[in-house]
Protein backbone atom coordinates (compact mmCIF):
# COMPACT_ATOMS: atom_id res chain seq x y z
CA UNK A 1 0.00 0.00 0.00
CA UNK A 2 1.18 3.51 -0.76
CA UNK A 3 2.06 5.87 2.11
CA UNK A 4 1.66 9.62 2.46
CA UNK A 5 3.54 12.03 4.72
CA UNK A 6 3.32 15.75 5.34
CA UNK A 7 6.58 17.59 4.68
CA UNK A 8 7.89 21.14 4.92
CA UNK A 9 10.13 22.66 2.24
CA UNK A 10 12.18 25.62 3.46
CA UNK A 11 12.34 28.82 1.46
CA UNK A 12 15.54 29.59 -0.42
CA UNK A 13 15.49 32.93 1.42
CA UNK A 14 16.49 32.58 5.07
CA UNK A 15 13.67 33.34 7.49
CA UNK A 16 10.94 33.46 4.83
CA UNK A 17 7.92 31.17 4.66
CA UNK A 18 8.39 27.71 3.20
CA UNK A 19 5.81 25.38 1.64
CA UNK A 20 3.84 22.39 2.91
CA UNK A 21 3.77 19.41 0.56
CA UNK A 22 2.61 15.79 0.66
CA UNK A 23 5.15 13.07 -0.08
CA UNK A 24 3.68 9.87 -1.57
CA UNK A 25 5.63 6.61 -1.71
CA UNK A 26 4.59 3.50 -3.64
CA UNK A 27 6.58 0.63 -5.16
CA UNK A 28 9.92 2.40 -4.60
CA UNK A 29 8.56 5.48 -6.35
CA UNK A 30 8.20 8.94 -4.78
CA UNK A 31 5.98 11.82 -5.87
CA UNK A 32 4.99 15.13 -4.30
CA UNK A 33 1.82 17.20 -4.13
CA UNK A 34 2.72 20.82 -3.47
CA UNK A 35 0.09 22.79 -1.58
CA UNK A 36 -0.53 26.55 -1.47
CA UNK A 37 0.14 26.55 2.29
CA UNK A 38 3.11 28.74 3.19
CA UNK A 39 4.55 28.35 6.67
CA UNK A 40 7.29 30.09 8.64
CA UNK A 41 10.00 27.63 9.81
CA UNK A 42 9.36 28.14 13.55
CA UNK A 43 5.71 27.11 13.13
CA UNK A 44 6.47 23.57 11.98
CA UNK A 45 7.40 20.47 13.95
CA UNK A 46 9.15 18.32 11.35
CA UNK A 47 9.30 15.25 13.59
CA UNK A 48 5.57 15.24 14.40
CA UNK A 49 4.61 16.55 10.95
CA UNK A 50 2.28 19.11 12.47
CA UNK A 51 2.08 22.74 13.52
CA UNK A 52 3.57 24.14 16.70
CA UNK A 53 1.08 26.23 18.64
CA UNK A 54 2.18 29.83 18.10
CA UNK A 55 0.58 33.13 19.04
CA UNK A 56 1.94 35.07 16.08
CA UNK A 57 0.27 33.28 13.17
CA UNK A 58 -3.20 34.86 13.33
CA UNK A 59 -4.94 31.47 13.52
CA UNK A 60 -3.55 30.55 10.10
CA UNK A 61 -1.95 27.33 11.36
CA UNK A 62 -5.29 26.07 12.70
CA UNK A 63 -6.93 26.51 9.29
CA UNK A 64 -3.94 24.93 7.58
CA UNK A 65 -4.04 21.96 9.95
CA UNK A 66 -7.71 21.41 9.11
CA UNK A 67 -6.87 21.54 5.40
CA UNK A 68 -4.03 19.03 5.85
CA UNK A 69 -6.28 16.61 7.69
CA UNK A 70 -8.93 16.97 4.99
CA UNK A 71 -6.37 16.35 2.22
CA UNK A 72 -4.83 13.35 3.96
CA UNK A 73 -8.27 11.82 4.49
CA UNK A 74 -9.02 12.23 0.78
CA UNK A 75 -5.72 10.66 -0.30
CA UNK A 76 -6.04 7.73 2.11
CA UNK A 77 -9.60 7.03 0.95
CA UNK A 78 -8.34 6.83 -2.63
CA UNK A 79 -5.59 4.42 -1.58
CA UNK A 80 -7.93 2.26 0.51
CA UNK A 81 -10.47 2.06 -2.29
CA UNK A 82 -7.96 1.09 -4.94
CA UNK A 83 -6.06 -1.32 -2.68
CA UNK A 84 -9.36 -2.95 -1.72
CA UNK A 85 -10.16 -3.43 -5.40
CA UNK A 86 -6.70 -4.88 -6.01
CA UNK A 87 -6.17 -2.19 -8.61
CA UNK A 88 -2.74 -1.69 -10.16
CA UNK A 89 -2.09 2.05 -9.94
CA UNK A 90 0.75 4.55 -10.03
CA UNK A 91 1.32 7.62 -7.88
CA UNK A 92 0.47 9.74 -10.92
CA UNK A 93 -2.97 8.09 -10.90
CA UNK A 94 -3.40 8.92 -7.21
CA UNK A 95 -2.40 12.57 -7.73
CA UNK A 96 -4.73 12.96 -10.72
CA UNK A 97 -7.63 11.49 -8.74
CA UNK A 98 -6.88 13.71 -5.74
CA UNK A 99 -6.84 16.85 -7.89
CA UNK A 100 -10.05 15.87 -9.64
CA UNK A 101 -11.85 15.38 -6.32
CA UNK A 102 -10.55 18.72 -5.02
CA UNK A 103 -11.06 20.67 -8.24
CA UNK A 104 -14.09 22.53 -6.89
CA UNK A 105 -12.91 22.63 -3.30
CA UNK A 106 -11.10 25.98 -3.52
CA UNK A 107 -13.34 29.00 -3.28
CA UNK A 108 -12.42 32.53 -4.21
CA UNK A 109 -13.14 34.32 -0.92
CA UNK A 110 -11.44 31.66 1.21
CA UNK A 111 -8.35 31.71 -1.03
CA UNK A 112 -8.16 35.52 -0.82
CA UNK A 113 -8.51 35.36 2.97
CA UNK A 114 -5.62 32.88 3.11
CA UNK A 115 -3.45 35.17 0.98
CA UNK A 116 -4.21 38.07 3.32
CA UNK A 117 -3.05 35.99 6.30
CA UNK A 118 0.14 35.08 4.45
CA UNK A 119 0.88 38.73 3.61
CA UNK A 120 0.42 39.67 7.25
CA UNK A 121 2.72 36.89 8.39
CA UNK A 122 5.34 38.10 5.90
CA UNK A 123 5.07 41.60 7.38
CA UNK A 124 3.57 43.02 4.18
CA UNK A 125 0.88 44.97 6.00
CA UNK A 126 0.14 47.45 3.22
CA UNK A 127 -0.41 44.70 0.66
CA UNK A 128 -2.60 42.82 3.14
CA UNK A 129 -4.69 45.94 3.72
CA UNK A 130 -5.13 46.52 -0.02
CA UNK A 131 -6.18 42.93 -0.65
CA UNK A 132 -8.59 43.08 2.31
CA UNK A 133 -10.24 46.19 0.80
CA UNK A 134 -10.61 44.44 -2.55
CA UNK A 135 -11.92 41.28 -0.85
CA UNK A 136 -14.52 43.28 1.08
CA UNK A 137 -15.75 44.93 -2.12
CA UNK A 138 -15.88 41.67 -4.10
CA UNK A 139 -17.62 39.90 -1.20
CA UNK A 140 -20.29 42.64 -1.15
CA UNK A 141 -20.80 42.09 -4.88
CA UNK A 142 -21.24 38.33 -4.30
CA UNK A 143 -23.66 39.01 -1.47
CA UNK A 144 -21.23 37.34 0.94
CA UNK A 145 -21.69 33.99 -0.83
CA UNK A 146 -18.43 32.26 -1.71
CA UNK A 147 -17.90 30.71 -5.15
CA UNK A 148 -15.56 28.06 -6.57
CA UNK A 149 -12.50 29.52 -8.27
CA UNK A 150 -13.61 27.93 -11.55
CA UNK A 151 -16.61 30.26 -11.59
CA UNK A 152 -14.42 33.36 -11.66
CA UNK A 153 -14.68 34.01 -15.38
CA UNK A 154 -14.71 37.00 -17.70
CA UNK A 155 -18.47 37.43 -17.41
CA UNK A 156 -18.45 37.50 -13.59
CA UNK A 157 -15.61 40.03 -13.48
CA UNK A 158 -17.34 42.31 -16.00
CA UNK A 159 -20.54 42.11 -13.94
CA UNK A 160 -18.49 43.17 -10.91
CA UNK A 161 -17.11 46.16 -12.83
CA UNK A 162 -20.65 47.15 -13.82
CA UNK A 163 -21.75 46.75 -10.18
CA UNK A 164 -19.00 49.16 -9.11
CA UNK A 165 -19.98 51.64 -11.83
CA UNK A 166 -23.64 51.64 -10.76
CA UNK A 167 -22.51 52.45 -7.23
CA UNK A 168 -20.55 55.41 -8.60
CA UNK A 169 -17.18 54.01 -7.55
CA UNK A 170 -14.50 56.10 -9.27
CA UNK A 171 -12.70 54.67 -12.26
CA UNK A 172 -9.37 54.65 -10.41
CA UNK A 173 -10.87 52.89 -7.37
CA UNK A 174 -12.48 50.29 -9.63
CA UNK A 175 -9.15 49.78 -11.36
CA UNK A 176 -7.43 49.39 -7.99
CA UNK A 177 -9.83 46.58 -7.03
CA UNK A 178 -9.37 44.88 -10.41
CA UNK A 179 -5.57 45.02 -10.33
CA UNK A 180 -5.44 43.77 -6.75
CA UNK A 181 -7.85 40.90 -7.40
CA UNK A 182 -6.13 39.99 -10.67
CA UNK A 183 -2.76 39.68 -8.96
CA UNK A 184 -4.23 37.52 -6.17
CA UNK A 185 -6.18 35.38 -8.64
CA UNK A 186 -3.08 34.74 -10.76
CA UNK A 187 -1.12 33.70 -7.68
CA UNK A 188 -3.82 31.28 -6.53
CA UNK A 189 -4.34 29.53 -9.86
CA UNK A 190 -0.57 29.25 -10.35
CA UNK A 191 -0.20 27.54 -6.98
CA UNK A 192 -3.13 25.24 -7.65
CA UNK A 193 -1.92 24.53 -11.20
CA UNK A 194 -5.29 25.51 -12.63
CA UNK A 195 -5.98 26.61 -16.18
CA UNK A 196 -5.47 30.35 -16.77
CA UNK A 197 -8.54 31.89 -18.41
CA UNK A 198 -7.60 35.60 -18.05
CA UNK A 199 -10.96 36.75 -16.59
CA UNK A 200 -9.68 40.32 -16.03
CA UNK A 201 -8.57 41.01 -19.60
CA UNK A 202 -11.59 43.12 -20.61
CA UNK A 203 -11.98 45.31 -17.53
CA UNK A 204 -10.26 48.63 -16.92
CA UNK A 205 -7.00 48.29 -15.00
CA UNK A 206 -5.32 51.56 -15.93
CA UNK A 207 -4.79 54.73 -13.90
CA UNK A 208 -6.48 57.96 -14.89
CA UNK A 209 -4.50 61.07 -14.23
CA UNK A 210 -6.07 63.25 -11.59
CA UNK A 211 -5.34 66.89 -10.99
CA UNK A 212 -2.65 67.20 -8.32
CA UNK A 213 -2.66 70.08 -5.86
CA UNK A 214 0.79 71.52 -5.28
CA UNK A 215 1.40 74.60 -3.15
CA UNK A 216 3.93 77.33 -4.00
CA UNK A 217 7.04 78.17 -1.99
CA UNK A 218 5.44 81.14 -0.24
CA UNK A 219 2.89 78.78 1.36
CA UNK A 220 5.73 76.73 2.80
CA UNK A 221 7.18 79.92 4.27
CA UNK A 222 3.76 80.90 5.64
CA UNK A 223 3.31 77.47 7.27
CA UNK A 224 6.67 77.74 9.00
CA UNK A 225 5.80 81.17 10.37
CA UNK A 226 2.47 80.08 11.87
CA UNK A 227 2.34 80.45 15.64
CA UNK A 228 1.19 77.01 16.76
CA UNK A 229 2.29 77.14 20.38
CA UNK A 230 -1.37 76.63 21.36
CA UNK A 231 -1.53 73.22 19.66
CA UNK A 232 1.26 70.63 19.79
CA UNK A 233 -0.60 68.27 17.38
CA UNK A 234 -0.91 71.01 14.74
CA UNK A 235 2.73 71.95 15.20
CA UNK A 236 3.78 68.31 14.79
CA UNK A 237 1.76 67.89 11.57
CA UNK A 238 3.20 71.14 10.24
CA UNK A 239 6.72 69.94 11.02
CA UNK A 240 6.16 66.55 9.38
CA UNK A 241 4.74 68.28 6.29
CA UNK A 242 7.78 70.57 6.08
CA UNK A 243 10.09 67.61 6.77
CA UNK A 244 8.51 65.71 3.88
CA UNK A 245 8.99 68.71 1.58
CA UNK A 246 12.61 69.15 2.66
CA UNK A 247 13.40 65.47 2.08
CA UNK A 248 12.24 65.57 -1.55
CA UNK A 249 8.67 64.55 -0.79
CA UNK A 250 9.33 61.63 1.55
CA UNK A 251 6.12 59.65 2.02
CA UNK A 252 4.54 59.69 5.49
CA UNK A 253 4.92 55.92 5.84
CA UNK A 254 8.67 56.28 5.32
CA UNK A 255 8.84 59.15 7.82
CA UNK A 256 6.94 57.08 10.40
CA UNK A 257 9.36 54.16 10.10
CA UNK A 258 12.57 56.24 10.14
CA UNK A 259 14.97 55.08 12.83
CA UNK A 260 17.84 56.84 14.55
CA UNK A 261 20.23 54.37 12.93
CA UNK A 262 19.16 55.76 9.53
CA UNK A 263 21.03 59.00 10.35
CA UNK A 264 24.79 58.91 9.94
CA UNK A 265 27.46 61.38 8.86
CA UNK A 266 24.99 64.08 7.93
CA UNK A 267 23.09 61.69 5.65
CA UNK A 268 19.60 60.25 6.07
CA UNK A 269 19.26 56.81 4.45
CA UNK A 270 15.98 54.93 4.09
CA UNK A 271 14.19 52.28 2.01
CA UNK A 272 10.94 53.30 0.34
CA UNK A 273 8.10 51.11 1.58
CA UNK A 274 6.33 51.35 -1.76
CA UNK A 275 9.17 50.28 -4.05
CA UNK A 276 11.95 48.92 -1.82
CA UNK A 277 14.34 51.46 -3.34
CA UNK A 278 17.20 52.77 -1.19
CA UNK A 279 17.42 56.56 -1.04
CA UNK A 280 19.76 58.97 0.71
CA UNK A 281 19.10 62.60 1.61
CA UNK A 282 21.68 65.10 2.84
CA UNK A 283 20.56 66.56 6.15
CA UNK A 284 20.14 70.27 5.54
CA UNK A 285 19.82 72.72 8.49
CA UNK A 286 15.99 72.78 8.43
CA UNK A 287 15.84 68.96 8.40
CA UNK A 288 18.25 68.80 11.33
CA UNK A 289 16.25 71.41 13.23
CA UNK A 290 13.05 69.32 12.96
CA UNK A 291 14.84 66.11 13.98
CA UNK A 292 16.36 67.80 17.04
CA UNK A 293 13.00 69.29 18.01
CA UNK A 294 11.55 65.82 18.61
CA UNK A 295 14.59 64.15 20.17
CA UNK A 296 13.18 64.56 23.73
CA UNK A 297 10.02 62.66 22.71
CA UNK A 298 11.88 59.58 21.40
CA UNK A 299 14.53 59.26 24.10
CA UNK A 300 13.79 55.56 24.71
CA UNK A 301 12.61 54.74 21.19
CA UNK A 302 14.57 53.48 18.17
CA UNK A 303 12.42 55.69 15.91
CA UNK A 304 13.30 59.20 14.80
CA UNK A 305 9.83 60.65 15.41
CA UNK A 306 7.09 59.89 17.99
CA UNK A 307 4.71 58.15 15.58
CA UNK A 308 5.31 54.43 16.15
CA UNK A 309 5.87 53.10 19.66
CA UNK A 310 5.18 49.34 19.39
CA UNK A 311 7.74 46.64 18.65
CA UNK A 312 5.02 44.34 17.31
CA UNK A 313 4.99 44.67 13.48
CA UNK A 314 1.21 44.47 13.10
CA UNK A 315 0.53 46.92 15.91
CA UNK A 316 3.24 49.24 14.50
CA UNK A 317 1.48 49.27 11.14
CA UNK A 318 -1.85 50.06 12.81
CA UNK A 319 -0.19 52.94 14.66
CA UNK A 320 1.15 54.28 11.36
CA UNK A 321 -2.32 54.07 9.74
CA UNK A 322 -3.95 55.86 12.67
CA UNK A 323 -1.24 58.54 12.65
CA UNK A 324 -1.66 59.09 8.89
CA UNK A 325 -5.40 59.70 9.23
CA UNK A 326 -4.83 62.07 12.16
CA UNK A 327 -2.03 63.85 10.27
CA UNK A 328 -4.25 64.48 7.23
CA UNK A 329 -7.04 65.85 9.43
CA UNK A 330 -4.61 68.29 11.03
CA UNK A 331 -3.27 69.30 7.63
CA UNK A 332 -6.78 70.32 6.58
CA UNK A 333 -6.89 72.68 9.55
CA UNK A 334 -3.43 74.01 8.69
CA UNK A 335 -4.61 74.67 5.13
CA UNK A 336 -7.30 76.98 6.50
CA UNK A 337 -4.86 78.71 8.87
CA UNK A 338 -2.75 79.83 5.89
CA UNK A 339 -5.64 82.08 4.87
CA UNK A 340 -5.93 80.34 1.52
CA UNK A 341 -8.30 77.53 2.57
CA UNK A 342 -5.91 75.04 0.99
CA UNK A 343 -6.68 71.31 0.78
CA UNK A 344 -3.43 70.02 2.22
CA UNK A 345 -2.64 66.32 2.60
CA UNK A 346 0.49 64.28 3.26
CA UNK A 347 0.73 63.79 -0.50
CA UNK A 348 0.77 67.56 -1.18
CA UNK A 349 4.32 67.97 0.12
CA UNK A 350 5.63 65.39 -2.35
CA UNK A 351 3.92 66.96 -5.32
CA UNK A 352 4.90 70.45 -4.19
CA UNK A 353 8.60 69.55 -4.10
CA UNK A 354 8.41 68.23 -7.67
CA UNK A 355 6.53 71.34 -8.79
CA UNK A 356 8.98 73.79 -7.22
CA UNK A 357 11.96 71.84 -8.51
CA UNK A 358 10.55 72.03 -12.03
CA UNK A 359 9.98 75.77 -11.71
CA UNK A 360 13.62 76.12 -10.67
CA UNK A 361 14.54 74.42 -13.97
CA UNK A 362 15.75 71.22 -12.33
CA UNK A 363 15.99 68.57 -15.10
CA UNK A 364 13.26 65.95 -15.18
CA UNK A 365 15.78 63.14 -14.72
CA UNK A 366 17.08 64.75 -11.50
CA UNK A 367 13.57 65.24 -10.11
CA UNK A 368 12.73 61.63 -10.95
CA UNK A 369 15.85 60.31 -9.19
CA UNK A 370 15.28 62.58 -6.21
CA UNK A 371 11.76 61.26 -5.70
CA UNK A 372 12.80 57.64 -6.09
CA UNK A 373 10.78 57.07 -9.25
CA UNK A 374 11.81 54.12 -11.37
CA UNK A 375 10.51 55.84 -14.49
CA UNK A 376 10.35 59.45 -15.67
CA UNK A 377 6.80 58.68 -16.86
CA UNK A 378 5.75 58.54 -13.20
CA UNK A 379 7.37 61.91 -12.57
CA UNK A 380 5.52 63.39 -15.52
CA UNK A 381 2.22 62.48 -13.85
CA UNK A 382 3.30 64.60 -10.89
CA UNK A 383 4.30 67.46 -13.16
CA UNK A 384 1.27 67.42 -15.46
CA UNK A 385 -0.37 70.40 -13.78
CA UNK A 386 2.95 72.25 -13.71
CA UNK A 387 3.32 72.04 -17.47
CA UNK A 388 -0.28 73.19 -17.91
CA UNK A 389 0.31 76.21 -15.66
CA UNK A 390 3.34 77.21 -17.70
CA UNK A 391 1.31 76.92 -20.90
CA UNK A 392 -1.52 78.96 -19.36
CA UNK A 393 0.97 81.65 -18.32
CA UNK A 394 2.42 81.78 -21.82
CA UNK A 395 -1.08 82.00 -23.30
CA UNK A 396 -1.93 84.82 -20.89
CA UNK A 397 1.09 86.83 -22.05
CA UNK A 398 0.24 86.20 -25.72
CA UNK A 399 -3.35 87.38 -25.23
CA UNK A 400 -2.22 90.44 -23.29
CA UNK A 401 0.02 91.35 -26.21
CA UNK A 402 -2.91 90.82 -28.59
CA UNK A 403 -5.16 93.09 -26.52
CA UNK A 404 -2.50 95.80 -26.41
CA UNK A 405 -2.19 95.73 -30.20
CA UNK A 406 -5.96 95.85 -30.69
CA UNK A 407 -6.32 98.87 -28.40
CA UNK A 408 -3.77 100.92 -30.34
Amino acid sequence: MATVKVKFRKSSVEGKAGTIYYQLCHKQSNRQITTRMRVLPHWWDAEKETFIAEADNNGLSARYQQQIEKDLLCIRRILCEWDGEGRDYTLADVIDRFRTLNENGDTVLSCLATLIDELKNDGRWGNARNLQRALNSFSDFLGGLDRPLKQVDERLVMEYEQWLRIRKVSKNSSSFYMRTLRSAYNKVISRNQMEQTFPFRNVYTGVERTRKRAVPEDIMVRLQKLDLTHSAPLAFSRDMFIFSYCTRGMAFVDIAYLKKEDVSGGILSYVRHKTGQCLTVRIEPLIEEIIERYEPFVHNSPYLFPIITSNDPEEAFRQYQTALGYHNRKLKKLGKLTGENLHLSSYTARHSWATVARKHNVPLSVISAGMGHTSEKTTLIYLDSVENSLIDKANEEILEALCRNVSK
